[in-house]
């Protein structure tokens, strides 16, 4: 096999994440009679930018905006969405394809670890990943390579050995500068056009098998 381990990202990959957090901001900018800003909501890297969006927010709703009310009602809404959310199409076959041929799999996610256990307890999955390594336990996000270099550290392996998968430009970045080959599966708010540090692009993780995949990116530019 082309790889020994694959590295996943978490929003956006595994899960859909990016589009419930859309979501919920869309909805709360509603509750105040507004329209949210489609075009400056995704950041170009993988840090917390919460406190910025509210800040955005309480800008355009005015002085009896009330950040706590706010934040709760927003919250609640996205949970509501991630009770049904599931892993995205293909994915479940890519880790159950991995497990039959014995590579090892590992998340790396600017996300704080909670987060990223949180949601793959809640749809089955947090056993399959042997390594978890999260943004909480390094000091930079993505496109920083740290998190990357800290899977690899906890795999025990070179990046040569190992395969990272990712949805967003800043993040095949990171990969790439953790030496990590790289195949995008674009998440539906970003530019395919962007990912210009992966090996491979798809559209989803349904349009290959994953052996088809690692193979594909092996014969890539990265």
């Amino acid at each position: 096999m082309p790889a020994d381990a694959v590295i996943f990202d978490f929003d956006g990959l595994l899960m859909d994440t990016e589009s419930t957090a859309l979501a919920s901001w869309q909805y709360e900018w509603a509750q105040h009679g507004l329209t949210l800003d489609l075009a400056t909501f995704f950041a170009d890297h993988g840090g917390d930018v919460t406190q910025e969006r509210y800040d955005v927010l309480a800008a355009a709703a005015g002085p009896a905006f009330d950040q706590a009310a706010s934040h709760a009602r927003r919250l609640a809404f996205r949970d509501r969405l991630h009770a049904s959310l599931p892993l995205a199409p293909g994915i479940g076959a890519w880790l159950s394809q991995a497990q039959s041929l014995g590579i090892r799999l590992a998340v790396a996610s600017s996300s704080p670890g909670f987060w990223v256990r949180g949601l793959l307890s809640g749809v089955g999955s947090l056993d399959r990943f042997e390594v978890i390594a999260s943004g909480d336990e390094v000091a930079a996000p993505k496109p920083d390579p740290a998190v990357y270099e800290l899977a690899l550290r906890r795999l025990a392996i070179p990046a040569a050995r190992a395969v990272a998968i990712e949805d967003s430009p800043h993040g095949a970045a990171a990969a790439r500068a953790a030496g990590l080959r790289c195949i995008a599966i674009p998440n539906p708010h970003a530019d395919p056009a962007r990912f210009t540090a992966a090996s491979l692009v798809l559209r989803s993780a349904a349009d290959l098998t994953l052996t088809q995949a690692l193979r594909q990116s092996s014969a890539g530019p990265g």
